[in-house]
């Protein structure tokens, strides 16, 4: 599917992009150029007046905000390092973004994400971040079941592994919206 148009009342949503997470390898797309991409278009989006959010995944030190449900993955049981939940640089110090702080996968449970979005008249997410196959496709996922259009921006989006992106880039996203380049989305911005 090819992305067909950005809303007048589209917010760019930013997944994860955050001290713990850029740093580590990602693919097919590198975390630096993920954030790079992402930052092109947050300028781009702020320019014309339009809601960028920053979405950042943090727990207390204990982990006892953590999901609580049974799982088969070992979950850490070192606290994370200073400053492992912090924006990168890159893309923080703008006071008109949006700062969601989640502790799930997607950014919609158990956030004001969909409160931010609705008293702005938001209809339409332009996703990007890490993990594609976790957050953003979690986020798509509410998303597009909170009635919102949704746009991924598959060149600005990676994963730790490179089935998983490609799984959720050719099966599950074309089911909650359109997909596109970051030159796609500038393209139309204009």
């Amino acid at each position: 599917m090819t992305l067909t148009t950005i809303d007048d009342r589209a917010a760019l949503v930013v997944i994860d992009l955050q001290n713990g997470i850029a740093g580590a390898p990602t693919v097919p797309v590198a975390a630096s150029d993920i954030v790079d991409r992402t930052v092109q278009l947050a300028d781009a989006f702020r320019a014309r007046g339009r809601l960028v959010v920053l979405v950042r995944v943090s727990f207390a030190a204990d982990g006892s905000d953590a999901a609580p449900g049974r799982t088969e993955a070992v979950r850490p049981s070192t606290p994370r390092p200073e400053g492992w939940d912090t924006i990168v640089d890159a893309l923080a110090g703008h006071p008109e973004d949006v700062v969601v702080t989640k502790r799930n996968w997607g950014a919609f449970h158990g956030t004001d994400l969909d409160v931010q979005l609705r008293r702005r008249g938001i209809t339409q997410v332009v996703l990007t971040g890490i993990a594609t196959s976790m957050g953003v496709e979690s986020t798509a996922r509410a998303a597009h079941e909170h009635g919102y259009h949704v746009a991924l921006v598959t060149d600005a989006m990676g994963d730790r592994d490179a089935e998983n992106h490609r799984r959720a880039v050719e099966s599950i996203f074309p089911k909650l919206g359109e997909t596109g380049t970051t030159a796609e989305v500038l393209a139309l911005l204009t």
